[in-house]
């Protein structure tokens, strides 16, 4: 899922709120430096979930017959793809991506 920049800053200022809010965590470095990270943080990820949403679409399309996008075969072929994708990128699969 591809996210504007404005979500990915939305997403690291709650991140890093959330963070101050924790008791358990004692902060040494500016805020924002570690917001900033978490900014890096997550457009890795999201480049890395474009790689294997490239890497799923190539494995449907290489069948030997055509198997048209947004079909239930297609769907079900890329939850699979997707599946062993992210298993070998070592995470576990987050609830239903298409």
């Amino acid at each position: 899922m591809k996210l504007t920049h404005e979500k990915v800053i939305q997403l690291s200022h709650r991140v890093m709120s959330a963070i101050q809010e924790l008791d358990e965590v004692e902060i040494f470095e500016d805020p924002n430096v570690i917001r900033q990270e978490v900014v890096k943080v997550l457009n890795d990820l999201l480049r890395e979930e474009e790689k294997i949403d490239e890497v799923v679409r190539q494995r449907i399309t290489s069948q030997k017959r055509t198997i048209p996008e947004g079909g239930a075969e297609w769907d079900i072929l890329y939850r699979k793809y997707y599946s062993d994708e992210i298993r070998k990128f070592g995470t576990s699969q987050p609830s239903a991506r298409r």
